[in-house]
């Protein structure tokens, strides 16, 4: 009878201090309106053949760029790309002969992601395009000894509901799962192994 109940007692704390399975999670890397600029986002303007044109400029606290000859010019809820063509549009309208623009993202400040828990130095951090759990773990410093890497939690919101995804992180950073792409304001949580 005692030999039942130690079984017993040990598959059940085996059971409480293995990894949960983990989510089905999106695995899609890029969302269109992830790439959008806000107030603070920074980026580079290049104009082919136009160095006094060219330089870094900032997202205003109302959305905008001041930009030469043109004046100011909407930039908050444009993807780089939309961005490029407002400007070349401008610039096209009396002031240049078929401009070539091109925008480089330096820093999106208006979207972050926080990571939590069992990492070496928990962080916020600005969003990147193409950012994945891995990438966000490791500029907070990795794991930490007591992480349990394959319970790592993302919490994310998804048209104003919270829904939270179980993600292997070990065993992505190991190539056995499938990457989990991370969005701007997700909460990456590490939790800490019990025994």
């Amino acid at each position: 009878m005692r030999i039942t109940y130690l079984i017993v007692l040990i598959s059940l704390a085996a059971g409480a201090c293995g990894d949960p399975a983990p989510s089905k999670y999106p695995t899609q890397e890029v969302h269109t309106e992830d790439a959008t600029f806000g107030a603070g986002d920074t980026f580079e303007i290049r104009v082919y053949r136009q160095e006094d044109m060219s330089g870094t400029y900032e997202v205003s606290g109302e959305g905008m760029i001041s930009f030469p000859l043109i004046g100011m010019v909407q930039a908050e809820g444009k993807t780089p790309a939309e961005l490029e063509r407002t400007i070349h549009d401008k610039l096209a309208d009396g002031y240049l002969n078929n401009p070539n623009v091109s925008v480089l993202v330096k820093e999106l400040k208006s979207k972050n992601i926080s990571v939590l828990g069992e990492v070496s130095s928990p962080v916020t951090l600005p969003f990147a395009d193409g950012m994945t759990v891995i990438d966000v773990i490791a500029k907070a410093g990795g794991f930490t000894a007591m992480a349990r890497k394959n319970a790592v939690t993302v919490t994310r919101t998804i048209d104003g509901k919270k829904k939270r995804y179980t993600v292997p992180a070990g065993d992505i950073g190991d190539g056995k799962a499938d990457n989990f792409y991370i969005r701007p304001g997700d909460v990456v949580n590490i939790p800490r192994r019990v025994w």
